[in-house]
């Protein structure tokens, strides 16, 4: 189920479809409640999006990329990760999320990073795999939406291209 953008009908609505990527060892361990995804699911839907899949992963680079490869096989949408893009040692998620992406796209993660002063603070990168687009967003609930929501508006119009549909 949503390995496609669809064509809704004959008005040319198009379907969203999106992911949701955990890199939390306090996560796995159960030592920690992951609000940041359930709170990424709740906007996606909010814009539109039908979100197939939520996923937790350990943090690490060949968990974030092994993960990432998965969700993106016969994929066509949005993969949003939460978690791992700060400065501690554990914080691996954007150096996973390169050993899969074949293209960055800079533009839509340095918006991400205007949203608040602490912004500067994320290492998250943004880039497509194939029909997807995947953003790094920070593991805070609240910082993880302000990022999403910083780009959620173009991520539609990025989709359509990406997956050839022809706009110009």
């Amino acid at each position: 189920m949503g390995a496609e953008l669809k064509n809704a009908d004959s008005t040319n609505e198009v379907h969203l479809f999106a992911k949701v990527l955990t890199a939390s060892d306090g996560v796995i361990a159960g030592t920690r409640e992951d609000l940041s995804s359930v709170a990424l699911v709740e906007t996606l839907k909010l814009s539109g999006f039908e979100v197939t899949q939520q996923r937790v992963v350990s943090d690490g680079v060949e968990s974030v990329a092994s993960a990432l490869r998965e969700m993106t096989e016969n994929f066509a949408g949005l993969i949003v990760t939460t978690g791992g893009t700060g400065f501690t040692q554990r914080d691996l998620t954007p150096e996973g999320t390169r050993k899969v992406i074949e293209r960055e796209a800079p533009g839509l993660a340095e918006a991400m990073r205007l949203v608040n002063p602490l912004g500067r603070l994320s290492r998250g990168v943004a880039g497509i795999k194939g029909n997807s687009i995947i953003l790094n967003t920070p593991g805070s609930t609240k910082g993880c939406v302000e990022c999403l929501n910083a780009v959620i508006d173009v991520v539609p119009h990025a989709l359509r291209l990406l997956n050839g549909e022809r706009l110009h």
